[in-house]
């Protein structure tokens, strides 16, 4: 099955057309034809069985054929992971992130940091695409880039954890996170978190974890954890 992606379908839908880039595609590039089936995602849930009434490089209308909405998964994922230096490794942690399952990501800018400007344009389109091809109708969310003292001072409900490197009582993660149970993990930049915020997640109450017995890059940390989390949840 080919997934797409278009955020305005809704389920009162009974046609839609879409744009003249996707229509393109779809006519052009896909060679898709009126009378051909297309599955769509509308990020929130819900897919749609669609069958193609007019196929156009233009302008490409379906037919909605059947929608139904998917179930979502029994715990939420938010990881905040400080931007890379090369935002190759950050993309590439958004793409298979996504395709684990995680539903809301957060850039957080730390002292060691050595990106400071995110630009998030371009790390939608990678989310968007992982989505489709991994099947998922439900979008991740990502947050705006924030302050490491801004995350850390807000209200969590969830578990929350901070991974770093320092040599203090840590737990492992896998021992502390608990099915079907929303959870926060801080991941820190290439230089690690800094003693001082450190101290402050502790401060709010984040429980120190560590991921294993090697160093991990900050993507690898970020994987780790987000695997560790749903293989929990299996």
């Amino acid at each position: 099955m080919q997934l797409f992606y278009n955020p305005n379908i809704s389920e009162n839908d009974t046609s839609f057309s879409f744009d003249k880039d996707e229509s393109r595609h779809i006519a052009k590039v896909l060679r898709k034809q009126t009378g051909d089936t297309l599955h769509i995602t509308n990020g929130n849930g819900w897919l749609f069985t669609a069958e193609i009434t007019f196929a156009e490089q233009k302008k490409c209308i379906v037919s909605i054929i059947s929608s139904r909405l998917e179930p979502k998964r029994n715990y939420n994922l938010h990881l905040a992971v400080a931007p890379t230096k090369m935002n190759d490794r950050y993309e590439w942690f958004l793409e298979k992130a996504t395709e684990i399952g995680i539903e809301t990501i957060t850039p957080i800018i730390c002292e060691h940091s050595e990106r400071k400007i995110v630009k998030t344009e371009r790390f939608e389109k990678i989310i968007q695409s992982a989505m489709k091809q991994s099947l998922q109708c439900y979008l991740p969310k990502l947050n705006a880039p924030i302050s490491f003292k801004d995350f850390v001072n807000q209200d969590f409900t969830d578990q929350i954890f901070i991974a770093h490197c320092e040599e203090t009582d840590k737990k492992s993660l896998k021992s502390q996170l608990k099915t079907a149970t929303d959870c926060t993990i801080l991941i820190g930049p290439e230089g690690d978190f800094s003693v001082k915020e450190i101290e402050m997640a502790l401060q709010h109450h984040f429980i120190p974890v560590t991921l294993g017995e090697t160093r991990l890059r900050t993507e690898t940390a970020a994987i780790a954890a987000c695997h560790s989390v749903a293989y929990t949840n299996e």
